[in-house]
């Protein structure tokens, strides 16, 4: 896995660097309906071994809720939902977060929703704006505040492989900064978590405890536990 790793082309304006994992063909392989609890724990046995030298491992996942994201799922802390604001990706998004508290299970309740992201928001459609009401109903404070407006920088920037952030005019600028806010809401999340690990470490007795990134057949012990 390490050796698969590249260096990202895009520049940053900071001292940090991106990497990029790419995917492959081959990894359909895993994608079943129903992998196994085996297979579930694949990558997050492989991100263990380098997860230490990233503050943030962002994986992107089919749209779907087979394999690929089941595994994705379990090697993750967090998970964002993307949806648009249509009837059906309303009731994809909560078929999503009934099963992020499925997986939840497995990995001793440390899977947990980031929260919902609308994107491709047009706010002057009065189907968006009900679809949006429809959203913040369903989710309440699991909506995210923020909404990606579409725009068609957007589809220009991916057509030219160029992030957001470099490109030109005000409205790139202004998604650029609705990406940034998606992004501190991680980061916040993230320090929730390490806040939350901690006090956990104290406490005496608790399982969930035992399970640690590449533990993988412990984790499989416990999962098999009545």
């Amino acid at each position: 896995m390490v050796r698969a790793i590249v260096a990202s082309d895009w520049e940053s304006p900071s001292a940090g660097t991106m990497d990029l994992l790419p995917g492959s063909p081959k990894v359909v392989e895993f994608d079943s309906p129903t992998p196994t609890k085996r297979d579930l724990w694949r990558l997050e046995e492989a991100l263990s071994r380098v997860e230490t030298d990233y503050d943030l491992v962002i994986v992107d996942t089919p749209p779907s809720l087979n394999g690929l994201t089941q595994l994705a799922w379990t090697a993750s802390d967090r998970v964002l939902i993307v949806a648009e604001p249509s009837i059906f990706s309303v009731l994809a998004a909560d078929r999503a977060m009934r099963a992020i508290t499925e997986i939840s299970k497995q990995t001793a309740g440390r899977l947990k929703p980031l929260g919902v992201l609308v994107n491709r928001y047009v706010p002057a459609s009065k189907e968006h704006q009900f679809r949006l009401a429809e959203l913040e109903q369903l989710f309440g404070s699991d909506l995210l505040s923020v909404a990606i407006e579409e725009h068609s920088a957007v589809q220009q920037a991916q057509g030219a492989a160029r992030p957001i952030h470099s490109w030109p005019g005000e409205v790139a600028g202004n998604t650029a900064k609705s990406f940034e806010l998606v992004l501190d809401q991680m980061f916040q999340s993230h320090r929730a978590d390490n806040n939350m690990r901690s006090s956990k470490r104290s406490a005496k007795g608790l399982k969930g405890a035992k399970i640690r990134r590449g533990a993988i057949q412990t984790v499989l012990d416990l999962v098999d536990e009545p």
